[in-house]
């Protein structure tokens, strides 16, 4: 027996009923000859951590565009936050970790440059629908590896493209790493508008934080015991209704103060325009797409490969495209 088939083994052993085996898995896309070290999940995790979409992420906004200061979470501290709080909860629960681990650090890897402003502008200049959680599996099995794709199990690309609230992927672990992606989000964005000044703990509603916690660390703690306690031993993962319907009402609070708070989120139009400028750009001169994207352009379509191409580029990079293309180079001598 060799260390997979023995890790395969413990799991059947140690997990719940209502796990996801490793060695029950739906398989791939295309057959391959399994590790001799690894479960398949463990090799979709080692996969998706080394690709180079992954390490993008460190550059491609979370909330706040271009912030001063280096504690501002990115979409790649907003995966780990997210893989974290899941893993704590399915190691508790007895479900598969590795998968749960595959399935939050995979899920906003299609994520455009500037957040939701850049999705929302690449779809209004495509005239195309554009989700990242549809793109994310598009990157994971069409783009990455030069076109070949990761080729990941059939579990983690479910529970990547149906990670939003009001989807059901089909294993318990994607359902915790979908609960998992609003408690993040919710408590390190109330996090990270405290460190702006845009409100205080104070102002957080009283009828929230005295369910949930009057700090980013308690009310994290808070909603991670509470679904554990109401998911033991069931098929279901879900929190209970005072905790989901606070956390609700605090993402509702959200909204109104930072989401849409002209004051933090007065530089988007200039980020969509940059979008827009650049997908009418590559359009018009797909000789400069580089080469795998041309590739997808011949065997699907020019207007495809452009949003691919846009949506793969970190905030920095496409910045930096924009002044390339449009902003003057001077020139001369001192």
């Amino acid at each position: 027996m060799n260390i997979r088939e023995q890790f395969e083994k413990e799991e059947h052993e140690r997990l719940s009923p209502y796990a996801a085996f490793a060695d029950e898995t739906k398989g791939r896309s295309r057959s391959e000859e399994e590790s001799d070290m690894r479960t398949a999940y463990q090799r979709d995790r080692d996969r998706i951590i080394h690709c180079k979409s992954f390490r993008r992420l460190k550059h491609k906004t979370q909330v706040f565009l271009a912030p001063y200061g280096d504690h501002y979470r990115t979409r790649l501290t907003h995966t780990l936050e997210v893989s974290q709080i899941a893993r704590s909860m399915a190691k508790a629960l007895r479900l598969n970790e590795e998968l749960t681990e595959a399935i939050a650090l995979g899920h906003d890897i299609g994520h455009t440059p500037f957040g939701h402003a850049g999705e929302r502008a690449l779809a209004r200049v495509s005239g195309r629908s554009f989700s990242h959680h549809v793109q994310s599996v598009r990157v994971l099995e069409r783009l990455e590896n030069g076109g070949k794709g990761l080729n990941l199990t059939h579990e983690v690309l479910d529970g990547v493209l149906n990670h939003k609230t009001s989807l059901h992927p089909e294993t318990l672990e994607g359902n915790l790493v979908r609960l998992s992606d609003k408690i993040a989000y919710i408590n390190h964005d109330i996090d990270d508008g405290i460190r702006a000044g845009v409100f205080t703990e104070e102002e957080l509603p009283k009828a929230c934080t005295d369910i949930l916690g009057h700090s980013t660390r308690d009310r994290i703690n808070t909603i991670i015991h509470d679904v554990i306690r109401e998911s033991m031993g069931k098929s279901e993962a879900a929190a209970s209704e005072e905790v989901w319907e606070a956390l609700l009402s605090l993402r509702k609070y959200m909204f109104q103060t930072l989401y849409v708070n002209p004051a933090v989120k007065g530089e988007e139009g200039k980020a969509e325009r940059i979008i827009m400028i650049l997908y009418e750009y590559y359009l018009e001169h797909p000789e400069e797409l580089p080469e795998e994207y041309r590739k997808i352009a011949e065997e699907e379509d020019q207007v495809a490969a452009v949003m691919d191409y846009i949506a793969g580029m970190t905030d920095n990079y496409a910045t930096l495209r924009f002044q390339e293309l449009y902003v003057p180079h001077f020139w001369g001598r001192v």
